[in-house]
């Protein structure tokens, strides 16, 4: 079975929205990261807000290099509501999200990665549906935004893997674990 994957950014204060903050932290330790984990899966999964501006973004990308080939390449599933065109290579989900998300878990194929899409993130933790979440904490607080889990979020992880960086993030990799109260 395939693995969820999701990927966020975060300021100290847990604020993952507008990552614009994010920019003086990025480093070559973080590239080889982002490189390993895009990679090592072969399916994008985003919610629409998330998709609409990756999409702006990496389609107007003409760097060529091998980590733009690769995200503009994957095949993306969105899940959204309200956009019926989708470009970059993407299609959408918008019915039993979870129904759908789990039968493309049980599909054959590499890893499932979710750059972003807090809402998604949360719904499908409710689910039960996330394997794993890779959390890259910069040393910066916020102050306001969107947070990445609600007050009303629960779930219960086990901590798989640190790394630190010299512009001093911190990247902690947790397992979701299968007692955590979330349905499947």
């Amino acid at each position: 079975m395939r693995k969820i994957i999701a990927v966020e950014y975060l300021s100290l204060d847990g604020i993952m929205s507008d990552p614009m903050w994010t920019a003086p932290y990025f480093n070559e330790e973080l590239g080889e990261l982002q490189d390993r984990w895009l990679f090592g899966s072969d399916t994008l999964l985003l919610g629409r807000v998330t998709y609409e501006g990756m999409s702006a973004a990496w389609m107007a990308n003409t760097d060529g290099d091998r980590f733009t080939g690769r995200i503009n390449a994957l095949p993306k599933y969105v899940v959204t509501r309200t956009l019926t065109d989708l470009t970059w290579n993407a299609a959408s989900l918008s019915g039993d999200i979870a129904g759908e998300v789990r039968a493309l878990k049980q599909g054959e194929g590499a890893d499932i990665l979710i750059y972003g899409s807090g809402v998604l993130v949360r719904s499908l933790l409710e689910h039960g549906l996330i394997d794993e979440l890779r959390l890259i904490v910069c040393p910066v607080v916020v102050g306001e935004g969107r947070r990445l889990f609600s007050q009303e979020s629960r779930a219960a992880f086990q901590l798989a893997e640190v790394k630190t960086t010299a512009t001093g993030v911190v990247v902690l990799s947790y397992r979701t674990e299968p007692s955590s109260g979330a349905s499947a």
